[in-house]
């Protein structure tokens, strides 16, 4: 089998770690086998092998190959659609459940790297960047919800106050979450992968999922070879090639846009996040950038639907950039990319089981840093018989597209361009 290597990245430049682990051949045993090595997957790897499971990972192309690799590496709280909606639409009951849920995944995040000391440049603090009155109203009411749900690291920047934290004249005001924060994601992952090994467990690459068998005890056949465990964790998300057809029907995969300058000097980087915080902004096809732990500024938006590739990236992100901070024209772009999450119609999570054995966890609509990471201790609580956080989630509904497969693409990017048409007239 052909040996495929990480999409050329900033991450993938700076990786800590480029082994390329084995593809599997022949036959092997496990009590868990968990497919796709990225944040869910190494997650619930982790967690499992912390309590003594054996564990064996599938990974189609290589560990963090998929949007955990290539992300914007972020801490965001909460999920796509928040609390508040969560409420109204599935009741107070299963909004304070998720509530209570809410912000435990940067915890499981930050614990991974102080106890395998992941080295991924994490550092703390997020904005939210309100692009005028209405987006800053609307953080007013998002600090109220949290702190409802007992989150209190919050504070509010008016339009005077944000500028100590952001170098632009762009915005109305922001909310700093000060948990909140970011780090290099791809070496997070890579972290995590060799945590997992530490602990006995087995990861192999290039050996992607070919077929699932259900039964007593699975089996996942690869080309090579094949798992037979006694509970499978299918987490390739976007990446799944075909692998579980039902699951690929209720949510479309979507590319988002990366851009890495050449190193800044000292007085720029200082000029534009003087902090040293990361930002996303307000509009519903959202910018968000932050400095990396080398100096330079990573900046991403937009979406492209589908999992089209743009031929050019920085045609779509450097005048992104350059409307926040007009000094970086000029600017060198060193790297350039783009990779793929996964849309559900409702905007939030689907977990679920398939008989008693086989689970899955996908759809996490562009806000998936954290939640993956509260997905592998929910689905390890669960396999290990607390299942009730688990059944919070897996009794969302998870509605396939309207129109089938032929119309999501278009039906979902008239409905992005919508919401884009409103963010510009600020309504």
């Amino acid at each position: 089998m052909q040996t495929t290597s990480h999409p050329h990245s900033y991450y993938a430049a700076s990786a800590n770690d480029k082994r390329v682990r084995p593809t599997l051949q022949g036959h092997v045993k496990a009590d868990i086998c968990i497919v796709g090595a990225g944040f869910t997957g190494m997650s619930t790897a982790l967690h499992m092998a912390e309590n003594g499971y054996k564990v064996v990972v599938l990974e189609g192309n290589r560990i963090g190959f998929g949007a955990s690799g290539r992300n914007g590496g972020q801490i965001v709280n909460s999920y796509s659609r928040d609390i508040d909606f969560i409420e109204r639409h599935y009741g107070q009951k299963v909004g304070a459940e998720m509530g209570r849920m809410a912000f435990e995944g940067g915890h499981i995040l930050r614990r991974f790297v102080k106890d395998y000391d992941i080295q991924c440049d994490l550092k703390e603090g997020g904005i939210f960047a309100a692009c005028n009155r209405k987006q800053f109203d609307e953080l007013v009411g998002k600090k109220k919800l949290w702190e409802a749900h007992g989150h209190e690291r919050l504070e509010l920047l008016d339009e005077n106050a944000i500028q100590q934290y952001v170098g632009t004249q762009r915005y109305a005001g922001g909310l700093i979450d000060h948990s909140g924060g970011h780090f290099h994601p791809l070496n997070l992952v890579l972290g995590e992968a060799a945590a997992v090994e530490s602990l006995g467990g087995i990861i192999y690459e290039n050996s992607p999922a070919l077929q699932v068998h259900e039964g007593d005890k699975p089996i996942i056949h690869t080309e090579e070879g094949d798992v037979e465990a006694d509970y499978v964790l299918v987490a390739g998300n976007a990446y799944l090639n075909g692998l579980l057809p039902k699951l690929e029907s209720k949510a479309i995969p979507c590319g988002t846009q990366v851009i890495t300058t050449e190193p800044l000097a000292k007085s720029v980087q200082q000029r534009l996040l003087p902090k040293d915080n990361c930002v996303e902004d307000g509009n519903y096809l959202l910018d968000y950038f932050r400095l990396s732990g080398d100096g330079r500024l990573i900046y991403g938006g937009g979406v492209t639907y589908g999992a089209r590739e743009p031929e050019k990236v920085e045609t779509l992100i450097v005048p992104k950039m350059l409307k926040t901070f007009p000094e970086l024209k000029g600017v060198k772009v060193d790297f350039a990319w783009t990779g793929n999450f996964l849309l559900t119609l409702t905007r939030l999570p689907q977990f679920g089981r398939i008989g008693k054995n086989i689970y899955y966890a996908q759809g996490y609509s562009g806000h998936g840093i954290t939640c993956t990471h509260l997905a592998g201790k929910v689905i390890s609580d669960a396999i290990q018989g607390q299942a009730e956080r688990f059944d919070i989630f897996a009794g969302l509904p998870q509605h396939s597209f309207p129109g089938g497969r032929a119309m999501q693409i278009p039906l979902t990017a008239m409905g992005a361009w919508y919401y884009d048409l409103r963010d510009k007239l600020g309504i």
